[in-house]
């Protein structure tokens, strides 16, 4: 069964207002001299333009046929080669080491556990080329902003949704009309800064935003580059 089925047809409208970090991969994608991998590829919302940009094939990791068979359609679309694999983010193998490795739209708090969230990062640990990178977003919890969404139905995207907070298990339920839900697990920097020595990568900047503002107290996005060490 596909989890996300429900959420590949409304994807592109639901993600629209993230508009901002396609450009921050794309320039990332530009400086990298090998191969480069999407994790939660999705539609292809920023691999496209990253293929794009470069001008040759971009391999997109993804466990939803649904989000992957429009994918495929939006690749076709935008003429670009996608290399698009149905799998598992935990079982990640490369037959030939990255260059660059992302995983935008906050895609990495679907992983529900550290262990899911070590293994992860172990396998894109290993499937880095020396001096290659691996760069994702997250969001940085906030109790102010889960006072305003909790338990409240909302239609900011034009997708209505529900968002229900879970603080004892630092878990977000995003809430379809028909029914269909996705689950987040909110991460603190600590534990980031843990996966990343974990994967024997180390940290390269932490940025608050997409255009590279330094990360402070008054940031509410994690956007992380780490380097896998030369």
């Amino acid at each position: 069964m596909d989890p996300y089925a429900g959420f590949a047809a409304i994807y592109d409208q639901w993600s629209a207002p993230m508009t901002e970090d396609v450009a921050f991969y794309v320039d990332l994608a530009r400086e990298a001299h090998g191969p480069i991998v999407e994790l939660a590829v999705g539609t292809g919302r920023v691999a496209i333009p990253m293929a794009q940009a470069v001008e040759r094939r971009v391999i997109g990791i993804d466990r939803s046929p649904a989000m992957l068979a429009i994918a495929r359609q939006r690749a076709v679309e935008a003429g670009v080669e996608l290399d698009l694999r149905e799998s598992d983010l935990r079982e990640l193998e490369l037959v030939e080491p990255a260059a660059l490795i992302t995983c935008p739209f906050r895609s990495l708090l679907h992983l529900p556990t550290w262990a899911d969230r070590r293994r992860v990062f172990e396998r894109v640990g290993a499937s880095l080329r020396p001096g290659g990178r691996f760069a994702w977003n997250a969001f940085a919890f906030d109790p102010k902003i889960a006072v305003e969404l909790d338990g409240r139905w909302h239609d900011d995207t034009g997708v209505p949704h529900r968002i229900d907070y879970v603080p004892a298990d630092n878990r977000i339920v995003v809430t379809l009309e028909d029914g269909s839900a996705i689950t987040l697990w909110w991460i603190a920097r600590s534990e980031w800064i843990g996966l990343i020595d974990v994967a024997g990568l180390e940290v390269e900047a932490l940025y608050g935003w997409f255009d590279r503002r330094p990360f402070d107290d008054a940031s509410r996005e994690f956007v992380w580059v780490a380097r896998k060490p030369a």
